[in-house]
């Protein structure tokens, strides 16, 4: 789609402001030119003649409603000759009062159309940012696997930025500028012809040399919105990795690496601002070759007598002055073109985000889930991502109610069936069932709400403690939070904090210890109190003396549940109702861990690697 039809799809929810702009620029026009017009009687006064002002007939009309029409520019003519003839001083005071107040009009209506531009633009921007963010949230994890961070506040601030300006340029170039060429124009014509034609082939050679320069511009636009997003993702990283940098006294190396993007960074930007800016110097240097053409070709033509009598010295000064105007809205649109290639780039970004299909998507007719009373089955399930198969024809039984574990060495399959159940992927192959229907027949929020997942990554946002518990059930009053917490070993350190269930965590949580945060996480799991649970290695990342805690927060948590346990350390798993043992993503032992030891296979062998006996 056009750049500019896409623009105009983004201002369409707000018409009212569109077309009141429109209006207000409309009258800027009208007033602007009136201003300018107005300058004839000045120039009449001042360099009037008095033997052809003594020599006035009044203009007659033909009595037709169009003869009227026709007539009226004579009859303003008469009277003003008329005025300037009999009382100059007179005339002078009325028209510098009228040159005034119209200058005094443009300026209102040109502020009335800033000020409504002025929601208008940040409205758009506004739709835009709420857009990519809900598009980024409804993104599947393959998505936020692979694409960086910094390169979606990039697109999120940078290019949304360009937008901004693109919408005020929209409305400009063409409900602003070509009114106020077209009434200049017009008025130019009226007061010569000949000129005003001159200028017609003059003006061509403005418009291809500015042309020239978008095309070298958009190149280097590209290229350096890419380099942007690189570096903001250097910036995320390292914000994000600070502890590491510090620990491995790697600031040096990190800062050449940001140094090195920075400045490539500066290159870019510097050449496309020099390009994009280069337009308005060379656009008036050209303009004022035109005007100086057209001096000396109206001046030749007074001069020798040669305009045919419609160009008088009043008239070829006002023609200059109005001329002199027309010239802004012709440099207007050159640099608003030559800037919306800067702003297509952005728009392009965008859209790639807008547009990136959605891989899990709801059914037409979602099904509500039900009661979990059978179980949960992974029935021939196959899973592929990037070309390489993850899951093998996986079949597996969950009852409803009972605790099983997945053990494996990494890359064994374990967090990608932990990922399938809450479909943060879809299945390639096979089915995951929910007392016998398949999960892809369910609303994929309505689904999220009825499976809790607590991840060995405490993933906690920078708000109070009562706001990261009820997270997930944010509809849940105080007592609620705080019977969640005690159940979560959680309430004793919570009240011994600077302001209790309301100290705000920091980033990430980074207030409390690997514990505490662990303990949050399961309080807020309890919280919503979904049937079904998933612990993706929630303690492999704790000492002894949090583990235990933690184990026994999570022990309260399991109850009633149908929990998926994926284990590191296999001593939590003992009591669980069944051990599945994944290897290169198929299902190669399963049983109680009794049995699992007895067989000496697999398990055996992890099991005693790490020091646990039958």
């Amino acid at each position: 789609m056009n750049f500019n039809r896409r623009i105009a799809k983004l201002i369409k929810p707000y018409g009212r402001y569109k077309w009141l702009t429109i209006f207000f620029n409309f009258l800027f026009a009208v007033f602007n030119l009136l201003s300018l017009a107005l300058f004839i009687p000045t120039m009449k006064i001042i360099f009037r003649d008095e033997e052809n002002a003594a020599v006035l007939v009044k203009p007659v009309a033909d009595g037709t409603f169009l003869g009227y029409f026709e007539n009226l520019p004579k009859q303003l003519e008469y009277f003003t000759e008329l005025t300037v003839r009999d009382n100059p001083m007179q005339a002078l005071f009325y028209v510098c009062i009228s040159v005034l107040i119209a200058f005094f009009l443009k300026n209102v209506c040109r502020y009335l159309a800033i000020y409504l531009q002025s929601y208008l633009r940040m409205a758009v921007v506004r739709d835009l940012r709420e857009k990519m963010f809900e598009k980024t949230n409804r993104l599947p994890m393959a998505y936020h696997t692979t694409e960086r961070k910094g390169d979606l506040l990039a697109r999120m601030s940078v290019d949304v930025g360009e937008l901004e300006i693109a919408t005020t340029n929209y409305l400009e170039l063409f409900f602003r500028e070509p009114i106020a060429i077209a009434m200049t124009l017009g008025f130019l014509f009226y007061l010569s012809y000949q000129l005003t034609l001159i200028s017609f082939i003059l003006l061509p050679i403005t418009a291809f040399v500015i042309s020239r320069i978008r095309k070298s511009l958009k190149k280097t636009v590209i290229h350096g919105q890419e380099t942007t997003s690189d570096m903001f993702a250097i910036i995320e990283e390292s914000l994000g990795g600070i502890r590491a940098i510090k620990s491995f006294v790697a600031e040096k190396l990190v800062e050449k690496r940001f140094e090195k993007i920075n400045y490539r960074q500066q290159e870019l930007a510097t050449r496309s601002f020099r390009k994009r800016d280069l337009a308005s110097p060379l656009s008036e240097f050209l303009a004022v070759c035109v005007m100086i053409a057209l001096v000396w070709f109206g001046g030749r033509l007074i001069l020798t007598g040669d305009t045919t009598g419609s160009l008088t010295g009043a008239g070829f000064s006002t023609f200059i002055i109005v001329f002199s105007q027309l010239m802004r809205p012709v440099q207007s649109i050159a640099n608003i073109v030559t800037f919306n290639k800067k702003a297509e780039v952005s728009l392009n970004r965008i859209d790639e985000i807008l547009n990136e299909p959605e891989v899990v998507l709801n059914p037409e007719h979602p099904i509500r889930v039900p009661k979990l009373e059978k179980g949960l089955k992974l029935e021939n399930v196959v899973f592929q991502y990037d070309q390489e198969i993850v899951l093998k024809t996986v079949n597996l039984t969950i009852e409803a109610g009972k605790s099983i574990a997945l053990v494996g060495e990494s890359g064994s399959g374990k967090s990608t069936i932990a990922d399938l159940f809450p479909r943060f992927y879809d299945v390639t192959g096979g089915a995951i069932t929910w007392d016998g229907i398949d999960i892809r027949e369910f609303d994929v929020l309505e689904l999220r709400k009825s499976i809790s997942v607590v991840s060995q990554e405490s993933i906690l946002f920078n708000d109070t403690v009562l706001y990261n518990i009820a997270f997930g059930k944010p509809e849940a009053s105080f007592e609620e939070v705080m019977e969640a917490a005690r159940l979560a070993n959680a309430h004793d350190f919570i009240l011994g904090l600077e302001d209790g269930y309301n100290t705000v965590l920091g980033e990430r949580g980074n207030r409390l210890s690997g514990g505490q945060k662990q303990r949050i996480s399961i309080a807020r799991a309890i919280l919503k109190n979904a049937p079904v649970l998933i612990l993706d290695e929630a303690t492999s990342a704790l000492d002894t003396e949090n583990e235990k805690l933690v184990q026994l927060a999570l022990e309260k948590l399991m109850v009633n549940k149908t929990s998926i346990i994926i284990a590191h350390r296999l001593s939590t798993i003992r009591n669980v109702d069944e051990i599945i043992v994944l290897g290169k993503g198929e299902i190669l032992e399963k049983g109680k861990h009794d049995e699992l030891m007895e067989k000496k296979g697999i398990y055996y062998k992890l099991s005693t690697l790490q020091g646990i006996e039958s």
